[in-house]
C-alpha cells in the first residue's frame, strides 16, 4: 500500500492515464476495424476512405505514447497493401 503522499498521487495519476490510454487504443482499433471490414467487403472506395481516416489516428497514438512507432508503421503498411490489392 502506498504510504507517501507522492506514491498516492502517482496511483491516482496512473489510474487516470490508464483510462485515457485505454480510450485512445479503443478508438484506434475501431478505425482499423472499419478499414478491415471494408477490405473484407471488397469495397475499395470505402476502404481507401477508412484508411485515410485511420492513418492520422494511428500516428496520433504514436505521438501520445500509446503505441510503438514500428508497430504502427507495420500495421499501416499491411493495411495499405491490402487496400491496394483490391
Amino acid at each position: 500500500m502506498a504510504n507517501t503522499p507522492q506514491a498516492k498521487k502517482r496511483i491516482r495519476r496512473n489510474n487516470r492515464r490508464a483510462e485515457i490510454n485505454t480510450a485512445r487504443m479503443s478508438r484506434i482499433r475501431n478505425f482499423v476495424k472499419k478499414v478491415e471490414a471494408a477490405v473484407e467487403a471488397g469495397d475499395k472506395e470505402a476502404a481507401t476512405n477508412a484508411l485515410r481516416a485511420a492513418q492520422p489516428e494511428m500516428a496520433r497514438g504514436v505521438a501520445r505514447g500509446v503505441m510503438h512507432k514500428n508497430t504502427v508503421a507495420r500495421k499501416m503498411s499491411r493495411l495499405s497493401k491490402r487496400v491496394a490489392a483490391l
